[in-house]
C-alpha cells in the first residue's frame, strides 16, 4: 500500500499515472497535481471506475517551492514521482528536502534560461573539465546528495526507460551473466509513425534539444564530442524494422560511466 503525489500531467505522466492505476495494490492512492488542474481532472475522470486506486487531483506551480511544500505537506505522500519538465526537477526535490519525503525522477535537471550568470558559470567548468557541452548533466542533483542523506530521505533519479530500464538491464547483465562490460551500446527506437516529418513522444523543446546539441560518448575513460547528429547507423529493430539512428549525449551515459566498472566505451543511439 502506497500514497504518491505525482507531479505533472503531460504525455509521459499519463502514461505513468495509467500504469500505476493498473496496479493498484502497489498504488493504493496517488495524487495527479499540475499547473493546469483541469487536465488533471479529465485524466483522473478517465480512469474512474478503471481502477481501484483512489485518485485525488491539485493545482500547484512547480517552480515555486513553497507551494509545493504546502501541498506535500497536506497530502503527506509516501513518495513524490515528479513527471513534470527537468527544468523544475530542484525546485520538487528542495521541497521533498524540506518535507523529508522520497524524490523520484525520470530526466536529470536542464536550465530553462541558459543564459543565467549562475548556470553558465557551473556549465562553462564542467564544459571545459569533462568535455560535452550538452545542456543537461547529473552534477546539479548529484549536489544533493548530503542534504538527501541529512533528511533521511531516498533520492532516485532517472526512472524511466532511457535512463532507467536501460541502466537496470545494464546493471542487471553485469550481475548475473558477465564477469566485466566494455562496451555499451543503446538503441532507442521510435517505432510510431504519426505521419509527420517531425513528432515527439516526450516534451518537444527537450527533444528538439537533445537532437541539436552535440553528440558525444564515452572512450577510455573521457568524453568525446561530436557535431550533432554527425555519426547516422541503420539497424534491424525486431517487430518495427529498418530505422536510421544517430548518436546522441544522454544523461545515462554519464551515470553508467561511473557505475559499471571498467567499461570501457558507451554510446546511445536514437532513431
Amino acid at each position: 500500500m502506497s500514497r504518491v503525489m505525482i507531479i505533472g500531467c503531460g504525455g509521459v505522466a499519463s502514461v505513468a499515472i495509467h500504469k500505476c492505476c493498473q496496479n493498484s495494490d502497489v498504488f493504493t492512492e496517488i495524487m495527479i497535481a499540475s499547473r493546469t488542474v483541469s487536465k488533471c481532472d479529465a485524466l483522473k475522470e478517465k480512469l474512474q471506475g478503471k481502477t481501484k486506486t483512489v485518485i485525488t487531483t491539485a493545482q500547484v506551480d512547480a517552480d515555486n517551492v513553497e507551494e509545493l511544500v504546502k501541498l506535500i505537506n497536506s497530502y503527506k505522500p509516501d513518495a513524490v514521482l515528479n513527471l513534470a519538465l527537468p527544468y523544475q526537477d530542484l525546485t520538487i526535490m528542495d521541497a521533498c528536502v524540506e518535507c523529508k519525503v522520497p524524490y523520484i525522477d525520470t530526466a536529470n535537471y536542464e536550465a530553462e534560461d541558459t543564459n543565467d550568470p549562475k548556470w553558465r558559470e557551473v556549465y562553462e567548468k564542467r564544459c571545459k573539465e569533462l568535455g560535452f557541452s550538452a545542456y543537461f548533466d547529473y552534477s546539479w542533483q548529484w549536489a544533493y546528495m548530503d542534504k538527501f542523506k541529512e533528511a533521511g530521505i531516498t533520492g532516485i533519479l532517472g526512472t524511466g526507460f532511457d535512463p532507467g530500464v536501460t541502466s537496470v538491464f545494464t546493471a542487471y547483465a553485469l550481475k548475473h551473466y558477465f564477469d566485466e562490460i566494455h562496451t555499451i551500446d543503446i538503441l532507442d527506437c521510435n517505432g510510431g509513425d504519426h505521419g509527420y516529418p517531425f513528432a515527439t513522444n516526450f516534451n518537444p523543446e527537450i527533444n528538439l534539444r537533445e537532437v541539436s546539441a552535440p553528440g558525444s560518448y564515452w572512450e577510455d575513460g573521457h568524453w568525446v564530442e561530436i557535431p550533432a547528429m554527425s555519426i547516422k547507423r541503420e539497424y534491424d529493430f525486431p517487430e518495427v524494422g529498418m530505422k536510421d539512428m544517430y548518436l546522441l549525449h544522454h544523461e545515462e551515459i554519464e551515470s553508467l560511466a561511473k557505475n559499471i566498472p571498467g567499461v570501457k566505451r558507451i554510446r546511445f543511439f536514437m532513431t
